[in-house]
Protein backbone atom coordinates (compact mmCIF):
# COMPACT_ATOMS: atom_id res chain seq x y z
CA UNK A 1 0.00 0.00 0.00
CA UNK A 2 0.71 3.54 -1.10
CA UNK A 3 2.59 5.90 2.34
CA UNK A 4 0.42 8.39 0.99
CA UNK A 5 -2.70 6.23 1.20
CA UNK A 6 -1.46 5.21 4.86
CA UNK A 7 -1.30 8.65 5.61
CA UNK A 8 -4.89 9.75 4.23
CA UNK A 9 -6.37 6.64 6.03
CA UNK A 10 -4.61 8.18 9.70
CA UNK A 11 -6.29 11.69 8.87
CA UNK A 12 -9.63 10.12 8.18
CA UNK A 13 -9.25 7.86 11.21
CA UNK A 14 -8.65 10.69 13.22
CA UNK A 15 -11.00 12.86 11.82
CA UNK A 16 -13.65 10.85 12.61
CA UNK A 17 -12.39 10.13 15.85
CA UNK A 18 -12.39 14.29 16.74
CA UNK A 19 -15.79 14.46 15.39
CA UNK A 20 -16.70 11.70 17.91
CA UNK A 21 -14.85 13.24 20.91
CA UNK A 22 -14.82 16.88 20.28
CA UNK A 23 -11.28 17.52 21.82
CA UNK A 24 -10.05 19.67 18.83
CA UNK A 25 -7.07 17.60 19.30
CA UNK A 26 -7.51 14.71 17.38
CA UNK A 27 -8.53 16.97 14.06
CA UNK A 28 -5.18 18.74 14.74
CA UNK A 29 -3.03 16.04 14.71
CA UNK A 30 -5.46 14.37 11.72
CA UNK A 31 -4.13 17.51 9.74
CA UNK A 32 -0.49 16.91 9.73
CA UNK A 33 -1.35 13.29 8.86
CA UNK A 34 -3.25 15.42 5.36
CA UNK A 35 0.03 17.25 5.28
CA UNK A 36 2.26 13.56 5.73
CA UNK A 37 0.01 12.61 2.93
CA UNK A 38 0.56 15.36 0.37
CA UNK A 39 4.43 15.22 0.71
CA UNK A 40 4.40 11.54 0.54
CA UNK A 41 2.10 11.56 -2.26
CA UNK A 42 5.01 14.02 -3.94
CA UNK A 43 7.09 11.41 -3.70
CA UNK A 44 9.03 12.67 -1.04
CA UNK A 45 11.19 10.33 1.42
CA UNK A 46 9.77 9.28 5.24
CA UNK A 47 11.89 11.22 7.58
CA UNK A 48 10.45 14.35 5.12
CA UNK A 49 6.82 12.70 5.40
CA UNK A 50 7.04 12.24 9.54
CA UNK A 51 9.00 15.88 9.66
CA UNK A 52 5.71 17.45 8.01
CA UNK A 53 3.53 14.99 9.98
CA UNK A 54 5.17 16.84 13.42
CA UNK A 55 5.39 20.31 11.95
CA UNK A 56 1.91 20.75 10.65
CA UNK A 57 0.46 18.74 13.66
CA UNK A 58 2.67 21.23 16.34
CA UNK A 59 1.84 24.33 14.09
CA UNK A 60 -2.07 23.71 14.04
CA UNK A 61 -1.88 22.58 18.03
CA UNK A 62 -0.55 25.75 19.42
CA UNK A 63 -1.79 28.19 16.99
CA UNK A 64 -5.17 26.76 15.60
CA UNK A 65 -6.44 25.23 18.65
CA UNK A 66 -6.41 27.88 21.37
CA UNK A 67 -8.04 30.01 19.11
CA UNK A 68 -10.51 27.37 18.26
CA UNK A 69 -11.09 26.48 22.12
CA UNK A 70 -12.08 30.31 22.39
CA UNK A 71 -14.79 29.88 19.87
CA UNK A 72 -15.98 27.37 21.56
CA UNK A 73 -16.37 28.83 24.62
CA UNK A 74 -18.22 31.91 23.43
CA UNK A 75 -18.84 34.58 26.29
CA UNK A 76 -22.87 34.99 27.66
CA UNK A 77 -23.13 38.41 25.81
CA UNK A 78 -22.72 36.60 22.16
CA UNK A 79 -24.47 33.62 23.04
CA UNK A 80 -28.17 33.39 22.05
CA UNK A 81 -30.99 30.95 22.62
CA UNK A 82 -31.78 29.50 25.93
CA UNK A 83 -27.93 29.69 25.99
CA UNK A 84 -28.01 32.77 26.72
CA UNK A 85 -30.25 32.87 29.84
CA UNK A 86 -27.47 30.69 31.48
CA UNK A 87 -25.55 32.87 34.09
CA UNK A 88 -28.38 35.77 33.89
CA UNK A 89 -29.69 36.91 37.45
CA UNK A 90 -33.51 35.98 38.02
CA UNK A 91 -35.89 37.41 40.71
CA UNK A 92 -38.30 34.62 42.29
CA UNK A 93 -41.89 35.50 41.80
CA UNK A 94 -43.01 32.28 42.89
CA UNK A 95 -41.78 30.31 45.61
CA UNK A 96 -39.54 27.95 43.84
CA UNK A 97 -38.89 24.42 44.97
CA UNK A 98 -37.30 21.20 43.55
CA UNK A 99 -40.77 20.72 41.93
CA UNK A 100 -42.11 24.09 40.77
CA UNK A 101 -41.92 27.92 40.70
CA UNK A 102 -41.55 31.11 38.93
CA UNK A 103 -39.06 33.59 38.08
CA UNK A 104 -38.63 36.83 36.01
CA UNK A 105 -36.09 36.27 33.63
CA UNK A 106 -35.09 40.08 31.80
CA UNK A 107 -38.52 40.77 31.72
CA UNK A 108 -40.38 37.53 31.19
CA UNK A 109 -42.02 34.73 33.89
CA UNK A 110 -40.00 31.52 33.63
CA UNK A 111 -41.38 28.04 35.06
CA UNK A 112 -38.14 27.17 37.77
CA UNK A 113 -36.92 24.60 39.78
CA UNK A 114 -33.82 24.76 42.41
CA UNK A 115 -30.79 23.43 40.79
CA UNK A 116 -29.99 21.35 43.49
CA UNK A 117 -33.35 19.50 43.96
CA UNK A 118 -33.36 20.46 47.58
CA UNK A 119 -32.94 24.49 47.87
CA UNK A 120 -36.23 26.61 48.74
CA UNK A 121 -35.75 30.45 47.65
CA UNK A 122 -39.02 32.80 48.31
CA UNK A 123 -40.40 35.83 46.53
CA UNK A 124 -38.52 37.98 45.70
CA UNK A 125 -34.85 36.48 45.81
CA UNK A 126 -32.33 36.95 43.45
CA UNK A 127 -31.05 33.62 41.79
CA UNK A 128 -28.96 33.19 39.23
CA UNK A 129 -29.78 30.82 35.97
CA UNK A 130 -27.67 27.51 36.15
CA UNK A 131 -29.07 25.70 33.39
CA UNK A 132 -32.47 25.46 31.16
CA UNK A 133 -33.99 21.96 31.04
CA UNK A 134 -37.16 22.29 28.81
CA UNK A 135 -38.90 24.90 29.67
CA UNK A 136 -37.92 25.33 33.29
CA UNK A 137 -34.96 26.74 34.60
CA UNK A 138 -33.34 25.53 36.92
CA UNK A 139 -31.86 28.14 39.64
CA UNK A 140 -29.33 28.61 42.89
Amino acid sequence: MSPWLLWLIAAVVLGIAEILTTSLLLGMIAGGAAAAALVAALGVGPAFQFGAFAAVSFALLVFVRPIATRHLHAPSSIRTGIDALVGIDATVVAEVTARDGRVKIGGEIWSARSYDGASTFSVGQQVQVIKVDGAAALVG
